[in-house]
């Protein structure tokens, strides 16, 4: 959510802004800007809506200079504008700013009576504004930018230029995330890696509460109070080919496809042939310390919430210990009962997900273990838990999470089958069989993803439906919810996902004739359970598509559709059916002619509460 780059060096900053932002397009926005220093003068162009809008009042106006900071926004505090689109300018500064600052109405008012006049209904403008106030004061700019910092209360991060000193960019952070690139007499400044692969993989990871000043000659890095901080540098090892469409229609399509791939790299290194099974480097939580576990809170927002559900059917039923699953936004609400016995696992595919920071805060405020689950190395989550298990998805760029949801739940397979190893709950013949079962996975989704051009010869009769239903059971349950929040990201079907079983207790009132339901039907104990609740639905004229591996001949005659899927061990079976659902949804939208990439409203890395 919103993107920052900035430069500073001697290329011509306009094109390196231009092109890191186009790579954060995936965050989600609503308008962008950019501001360069153009010999001695600050110049400011914005657009509403997309890049290309910008990019046309930039061929109107070209920008030559070799320091700027440019942004795409989403709007928190006034309507998506020209006007409310960064960078914000006050005097002789220019800001850009991600996150939201709380107690912005009372220095507003504050700023006003000193003579400050606002041009936007933004909280960020008043950043540039007390900046320029603590130059008129006296400061310097780098104090004035400290001193204006420590006058908010909330999140940002930001990036800060000055017609006065045109050698120098400074940028800050507090709880919204910001990485430095290192180049050869040059340096960039982003919210997120991929604005900067294609310039260095040499990357510095701001913590919160810290501020860096950068010229041409190089680089320091300070706490808020002016204190030195030796910074190290992080190579990443993503390919920017990683990051582009690979000849695929949407970044989603190719982040479906590239599941196999994510699944494979996510096991690599983790299973061994002795007696321990599994590898997980970077958890930091001992054997001894796994033992005294006596409960575990399981904390995300959204997808990865739906992961933490299947995880709680993974981790109870192989290690024996209660499992709660917290949506990140409710929990630290509720007061919840941690203490140092309990471990609280935190899913976050970006690791900035400010709900889900808030929460891991909780926890540790309460003396609790932490461990993460994430995608992005040296992200805050990843940096601030106990310890991290790393997803190895690469960068997903579509906003609905496809290959970073799949191995997670990778993630919390080898978890689970850790934790069982450890707390000796599951024999070593049961762990052996499913680690075989685990390395068969990446095979098996690739059959599934054969499916891909007959969902989308079928698809076509739902395009005009107003609603879908969802049904699962156990450990499919979670995954019905994941179907349908597909469906609706994308392609702005309202859809429901619900236990198969709880069915008649309201759902079944909306069945007619108008209704696809999608049910997900594996070959296991419960099976024959949800072709009685198949039949229900068809006894009342729903529409059915069938996700299933068993013989399904019998059910052929109820189903508009059967999508069969290769058949696994139960508990991997997640992980398969996951995969038409994220085709349906994909091919749907893409015939509604909606923005499959950056659906509207949404976000990919949800950085404010």
């Amino acid at each position: 959510m919103c993107g920052i780059v900035g430069y500073i060096g001697e290329q011509r900053a306009v094109d390196i802004v231009l092109d890191g932002l186009r790579r954060l397009e995936y965050r989600g926005y609503d308008s962008a800007g950019i501001a360069s220093l153009e010999q001695g003068q600050l110049v400011t162009v914005r657009a509403e809506s997309k890049l290309i809008n910008l990019e046309q009042e930039l061929r109107k106006q070209p920008l030559h200079g070799s320091l700027a900071i440019g942004h795409t926004r989403w709007a928190t505090h006034g309507k998506p504008s020209q006007a409310n689109a960064h960078p914000h300018k006050a005097g002789s500064f220019v800001v850009v700013h991600n996150g939201i600052i709380e107690n912005y109405l009372a220095l507003k008012q504050q700023l006003q009576q000193q003579g400050h006049n606002f041009r936007s209904q933004t909280d960020s403008e008043i950043i540039a504004h007390l900046i320029e106030q603590q130059v008129k004061e006296g400061a310097a700019f780098e104090q004035a930018v400290r001193q204006a910092l420590h006058q908010l209360r909330g999140a940002y991060a930001i990036a800060v230029i000055c017609e006065d000193c045109p050698d120098t960019l400074i940028a800050a952070k507090c709880g919204s995330p910001l990485v430095i690139g290192q180049g050869q007499g040059e340096y960039f400044v982003a919210s997120d890696i991929p604005a900067m692969l294609s310039h260095t993989r040499e990357m510095i990871f701001l913590e919160d509460g810290e501020l860096a000043v950068f010229s041409r000659q190089g680089m320091q890095v300070s706490t808020l109070d002016g204190r030195l901080v030796e910074k190290s540098t992080k190579t990443i090892t993503w390919n920017p080919l990683m990051a582009e469409k690979g000849g695929f229609r949407h970044f989603m399509l190719k982040e479906i496809h590239e599941q196999p791939r994510a699944i494979s790299d996510t096991l690599a290194g983790r299973i061994c042939d002795n007696k321990d099974g599994i590898l997980l480097d970077g958890l930091n939580l001992t054997d001894d310390a796994l033992k005294a576990i006596e409960r575990i809170y399981l904390v995300a927002c959204g997808t990865s919430w739906h992961a933490a559900l299947v995880g709680k059917f993974l981790i109870e039923k192989h290690a024996r210990i209660p499992v709660e699953v917290d949506i990140a936004s409710e929990f630290r609400y509720r007061q919840p009962l941690v203490n140092d016995r309990t471990l609280t696992l935190l899913i976050s595919q970006s690791g900035e997900t400010a709900d889900t920071l808030a929460a891991l805060r909780e926890a540790r405020g309460r003396q609790g273990k932490t461990l993460a689950i994430c995608n992005v190395v040296e992200s805050s989550i990843a940096r601030e838990s106990d310890g991290v298990i790393y997803t190895h998805a690469g960068p997903e760029i579509g906003v609905a999470s496809t290959k970073a949801f799949t191995t997670q739940l990778v993630a919390l397979v080898l978890f689970s089958l850790h934790l069982a190893r450890v707390r000796e709950t599951l024999d070593q013949k049961a762990i052996c069989e499913l680690i075989r079962e685990l390395l068969t996975l990446p095979r098996k989704v690739e059959n599934c993803l054969e499916l891909n051009e007959e969902i989308e010869q079928r698809v076509r009769p739902y395009i005009h439906c107003r609603d879908f239903l969802y049904l699962g059971r156990g450990n499919q349950y979670p995954i019905a919810l994941e179907g349908a929040l597909k469906l609706k990201e994308i392609s702005y079907i309202h859809a429901e996902g619900y236990p198969a079983g709880e069915m008649k207790h309201g759902p079944i009132a909306l069945i007619d004739e108008e209704l696809p339901v999608v049910i997900i039907a594996p070959k296991n104990e419960t099976y024959e359970k949800v072709i009685s609740n198949l039949e229900e639905v068809k006894s009342r004229g729903g529409k059915i598509l069938l996700v299933s591996d068993a013989d399904t001949t019998q059910q052929q005659e109820s189903c508009e559709e059967l999508f069969p899927i290769p058949s696994i061990h139960d508990d991997l079976m997640p992980i398969l059916t996951s995969i038409p659902l994220q085709l349906l949804a994909y091919h749907i939208a893409v015939m509604k002619g909606t923005d499959v990439d950056q659906p509207r409203n949404l976000a990919k890395s949800v950085t404010v509460e």
